[in-house]
């Protein structure tokens, strides 16, 4: 008994504890791992880690102009698409705050993941009702590669409130397709806004939206030709509001700019998008890789995936076309003390709409360049299968658990099995113990990847400590305008709250991309900006060249990492 529940006599008219209220074991080591979840994110930041970059500190820059009232963006700076939602959840931290900073910033993306994390258990929950299964998938997600840790913590605009959203969609898509009664005009109008929001922000999700939507359709048609459609058609034009005022007003296509990022003006031969996209893609994206780079036996998870969602979309296929044998309305819940669980074809419909969403993310990322170019790097487009994940191992789980033979009852003895078990007419020796094996060759890759990423974090941090000792050198210096490298320059603005403002430069000493152009402007009109390289880079070749070539042009001051030009005094 845990503490705090106390148990009543059991005579009669004495009512009987909720079984709910009751956490268990399985509930105690599920709290345990969300804990150690977000401790080890919460460790991550501390030591600075993921490292920041200049796309972070762009987003930075935006809070910090949200904060001030000096701008209200609609979209990352420097481009017409990804919305800036991760600046509008900083700002308040910085206000409040009284100023910038980087865990400032990555507290609100610390704060979505938390959020995805009880949103996926509760959909394990309802759709499966084994909380031990529920357990294995709060466990995975509370691990984190470095490719996964930055797409969750790195505020560099779309990729950590994907997730969050995308998992929020399907829970309360289970609520409303499974008929559950209560709040249904706020869970249709939060459905609507959440897919309007997240066609603002980033439009990596939209395969969940899609394939979650024709669940709804198909199960609510008629609801949602009355009140329900136009609640549901309302909020989501509302949560993709700046989206459409934005094109109204500009004439400018948002979609247009995704196909030019993803690689659709470049060039990659689909032997490279095969190998970026089925190959490193889902073992980078997913979580289990290495920082940077996957080993060979690491790649077992890419040749896991399409078996896992061939067989996860056949036991789906397999009781949908199965006739159903009660009433399609919700059935006892399978979560003790919980709601309303689904009727087996709801569950059945949620469980293939996954799938599918995953199989579509996949498709679309192979087929970009970005798959075939950028195959590291590009893999956080992977980030949303995540979501599917329970989708993924509910039947290799089943089968570790009951092997090939369909039970008769669920796991508490009573009512009908599980609605998505793997089935087949003649059970296998082999496939309870193949099963137990892949749950933990997936829990070990995982876990080994989260040990390596975890490694890097004191190399982060004292890359930090060098960039923080070039901030105050600056302070020292007086220097207030300066020009430096793409992947310096917004990143030093931020660092320093605007005091020192950045305007960007290639390796020929040209002019670069500058996201934000009034620091441009700014750093123009200055009397003697500076120049600063990092150490060895091919822009702090080109200013010593022009050191030897034009002595006392600059004044050179080294620091650790660093090279800052200075105009002669």
């Amino acid at each position: 008994m845990t503490a705090g529940v106390r148990e009543q006599p059991r005579g009669a008219g004495s009512p009987r504890p909720r079984p709910g209220t009751r956490l268990g074991l399985v509930g105690w080591l599920t709290g345990l791992a969300v804990l150690v979840g977000v401790g080890y994110r919460l460790w991550l930041l501390v030591h600075a880690t993921p490292p920041t970059n200049s796309d972070e500190a762009t987003m930075g820059l935006a809070a910090l102009h949200i904060s001030r009232g000096a701008g209200f963006p609609v979209w990352f700076y420097g481009q017409q698409y990804m919305g800036a939602l991760e600046a509008y959840l900083a700002a308040p931290v910085f206000a409040l705050a009284g100023g910038p900073s980087l865990l400032g910033l990555r507290l609100p993306t610390l704060t979505l993941y938390v959020l995805f994390l009880l949103l996926a258990w509760r959909l394990t929950l309802r759709l499966t009702g084994d909380r031990w299964f529920g357990l294995l998938v709060v466990a995975l997600l509370a691990l984190g590669s470095d490719r996964v840790v930055k797409n969750q913590l790195i505020a560099g605009g779309g990729y950590p409130e994907l997730n969050a959203a995308g998992m929020a969609l399907a829970v309360l898509a289970v609520d409303l397709a499974g008929g559950r009664p209560r709040w249904r005009p706020a869970r249709w109008a939060v459905w609507g806004f959440l897919a309007g929001l997240m066609l603002w922000v980033d439009p990596l999700v939209l395969p969940y939206v899609v394939a979650l939507g024709a669940v709804l359709v198909g199960c609510c048609h008629r609801e949602l030709r009355g009140a329900a459609g136009a609640l549901l058609g309302a909020a989501a034009v509302l949560g993709a509001a700046p989206l459409l005022l934005d094109s109204l007003l500009t004439g400018s296509n948002p979609l247009n700019a995704v196909f030019a990022a993803s690689g659709a003006n470049a060039s990659a031969g689909w032997a490279d998008r095969l190998h970026g996209g089925l190959l490193l893609g889902p073992a980078l994206g997913m979580g289990f890789c290495s920082p940077g780079r996957c080993a060979t036996w690491q790649l077992w998870w890419a040749l896991a995936v399409p078996l896992l969602l061939a067989v996860a979309a056949a036991t789906a296929w397999r009781t949908l076309r199965r006739p159903p044998t009660a009433p399609t309305g919700p059935t006892p819940s399978a979560d003790p003390g919980g709601p309303a669980g689904p009727a087996p074809r709801v569950v059945a419909a949620i469980w293939l709409a996954l799938v599918l969403a995953a199989v579509g993310t996949l498709g679309a990322y192979t087929v970009s360049s970005s798959a075939g170019l950028t195959p590291v790097e590009s893999s956080r487009y992977l980030s949303c299968l995540l979501i599917s994940l329970p989708a993924l191992l509910w039947p290799v789980w089943t089968m570790a658990r009951h092997g090939l033979r369909r039970p008769t009852t669920d796991r508490r003895g009573v009512g009908p099995a599980p609605a998505h078990p793997v089935a087949l007419a003649r059970p296998v020796a082999v496939a309870r113990p193949v099963a137990v094996a892949v749950l933990v060759a997936t829990l070990g890759t995982a876990g080994y990847a989260t040990w390596q990423a975890a490694q890097t974090a004191p190399a982060t941090r004292a890359a930090e400590a060098r960039h923080a000792e070039l901030v105050s050198t600056l302070r020292q210096l007086g220097v207030r305008h300066v020009r430096a490298g793409y992947w310096t320059c917004n990143r030093l603005t931020f660092a320093t709250a605007e005091r020192v403002v950045c305007a960007v430069v290639d390796d020929a000493l040209r002019p670069g991309f500058d996201r934000y152009p009034a620091y441009r402007r700014e750093v123009d009109d200055a009397a003697a900006p500076a120049w600063l390289a990092p150490t060895g880079s091919p822009l702090a070749d080109t200013l010593d060249e022009r050191l030897r070539t034009a002595p006392g042009s600059l004044d050179l001051v080294t620091i650790d990492g660093w090279r800052i030009y200075l105009p002669p005094t």
